[in-house]
């Protein structure tokens, strides 16, 4: 490879950087202004083009493009800047991306689209889309279920691509290795289905047993393509997430972020708010407010490690209380999914007399202790209610989840005045400190970044055949032992700036939980060591 089709590969390109002896043996002499220059240079030089755009969107493209250009530079550059570019490369200016998409596609950015009306493309379309590269990571979606927008068809490939770029900038997984993949299987999103710039199928979504056999398809052949795989699986909606997973996770090494990831940081941010606390995880009553994906899967996280901590399951689930659109989930309410059905409660536990289909009546009935917003009903979480769980525990764990900032069921700050700085807080975007009564208290945030990019460099490093319940809660101790209890205001989760910090020791946790049940496939004598041999550092 030389000359153009170098200066065309993001893997290989270093732009201005290439040495004289380097321009030479790639035919690049004469193709590049003399000056070479250093890789910290360079970053400079973007980082200053990168504080002249003045929306979040135009920030979001120019970093775009240098991703399409220079992976090194790229990576460097949000090293070096993580915290102001998190919320700029994914969420939630990704959502501005994603239903923009179409206006906005310049390259596909090494992606591989799949569709359900071509399934004999599946293999042909992986191998290409890899073009050689030894893929170990997949994050995959048919983007039905995306937090806070919905179905948005093929658009949601850069929920994939925006999720690859924080395994690699938190955990050091080496870009070359990664692959974003669109299952398209049509979309329900009227808008996109009228839109002559639309880039996907314009048919209706397909379900059931055409729909599986086209998942079915497509892990056969990533499977059989990349056997060191680890595919984790991204926005699906919620008649096929569970579903999903539960087929394949026995049988390959797999996770699904909404269900797993998502359960296990706000499990991290629940035994952050324990530690501050100085309470038990045991002694705690949860109400989920949302039943979808996220929600389901975060109860089943807590419940998992309420067994693991001594519960009977039976005890265990009689914690959980799940309210949805249509009120708190009985055995008859209609139209239950799997998953909601396992959190129902029994008609006869409650006084026939009271409006159970209202949030504030279930919270003054039930007395949570614990509080998980995933419902994007924005102020459902009002002063009213909040005051009234406030009243019947010393420190009420709140996580107002849903985003973007628009759908979240309460801000931080209100929060933190409505209780009097008793309330434990993590929310689902980056909030800023809040000052109360001379305190500065400092906001958690439960972003999935704080556990998966971990978690992926643990599996990838001590070459795991399988993702189970004990890896998830190591990883789960690991993040929420990171709280520093000692400090008023403590938040519950550790911030977005040590990322790649407590990534590192995430990997180890989850690592060491890999070789301590022999589910690794390749013989492992130091996981310290094999995780740092796995990650990659942006240098030329």
């Amino acid at each position: 490879m030389k000359g153009i089709e170098v200066l065309n590969n993001p893997f290989l390109n270093k732009g201005t950087a290439f040495t004289k002896d380097e321009r030479e043996k790639l035919g690049l002499v004469g193709m590049l202004p003399s000056h070479v220059q250093t890789l910290e240079e360079q970053a400079v030089q973007a980082y200053g083009q990168y504080l002249s755009k003045t929306s979040d969107l135009e920030k979001r493209i120019f970093l775009m493009n240098i991703f399409n250009t220079n992976r090194t530079l790229f990576y460097k550059l949000m090293g070096q800047h993580i915290v102001e570019f998190m919320p700029i490369v994914y969420d939630p200016t990704v959502a501005d991306s994603i239903e923009q998409y179409n206006e906005l596609f310049v390259q596909p950015q090494n992606a591989a689209f799949l569709s359900i009306d071509t399934p004999e493309d599946i293999e042909a379309s992986l191998k290409n889309a890899a073009a050689g590269r030894d893929i170990r990571l997949i994050v995959v979606t048919d983007a039905e279920g995306i937090l806070g927008i919905g179905d948005w068809g093929v658009n949601g490939v850069d929920i994939a691509i925006g999720k690859l770029m924080v395994y690699t900038a938190a955990a050091g997984i080496d870009p070359s290795q990664v692959l974003p993949v669109s299952l398209d299987a049509g979309t329900n999103n009227e808008k996109l289905l009228n839109d002559p710039l639309y880039l996907g199928n314009k048919h209706e979504r397909v379900y059931g047993e055409r729909y599986m056999e086209f998942v079915d398809k497509f892990v056969t052949a990533a499977t059989k393509l990349f056997p060191e795989l680890l595919l984790h699986w991204e926005d699906f909606g919620r008649s096929n997430a569970a579903t999903i997973l539960e087929k394949y996770q026995d049988k390959i090494t797999t996770f699904n972020d909404d269900i797993q990831g998502t359960g296990i940081v706000v499990l991290a941010g629940v035994l952050g708010a324990m530690n501050i606390a100085q309470e038990k995880l045991t002694d705690q009553t949860f109400l989920t407010f949302g039943a979808g994906t996220a929600g389901v899967g975060i109860a089943n996280q807590l419940l998992d490690e309420l067994i693991r901590e001594g519960l009977s399951e039976e005890e265990a689930r009689s914690r959980f209380y799940l309210v949805d659109k249509q009120g708190l989930l009985f055995e008859d309410t209609p139209d239950l999914t799997e998953g909601q059905k396992a959190f129902v409660r029994k008609r006869d536990e409650f006084d026939q007399n009271i409006d159970l289909t209202n949030l504030e009546n279930v919270v003054k009935t039930v007395h949570p202790t614990v509080m998980i917003g995933t419902s994007t009903q924005p102020g459902a979480f009002t002063e009213t209610i909040v005051k009234e769980m406030a009243a019947h525990t010393n420190r009420p764990v709140i996580f107002p989840l849903s985003n973007p900032t628009k759908l979240a069921e309460a801000t931080a700050a209100d929060l933190i005045h409505w209780t009097e700085g008793k309330a434990l807080v993590g929310t689902g975007i980056p909030a800023a400190d809040v000052e109360y009564n001379g305190v500065t208290y400092q906001i958690g945030q439960a972003n999935n970044a704080l556990m998966y990019p971990g978690l992926g460099l643990g599996i990838i490093a001590s070459t795991a055949s399988r993702v189970n319940g004990e890896m998830l809660s190591q990883a789960s101790h690991a993040l929420g032992g990171l709280v520093d209890t000692s400090k008023p205001g403590a938040a519950v989760l550790p911030p977005v700036a040590k990322l790649a910090e407590f990534s590192e020791r995430i990997a180890e946790v989850v690592g060491q939980s890999v070789l301590d049940q022999k589910l690794n496939k390749e013989p492992i004598d130091d996981i310290k060591a094999a995780v740092k041999a796995t990650k990659w550092v942006p240098e030329y």
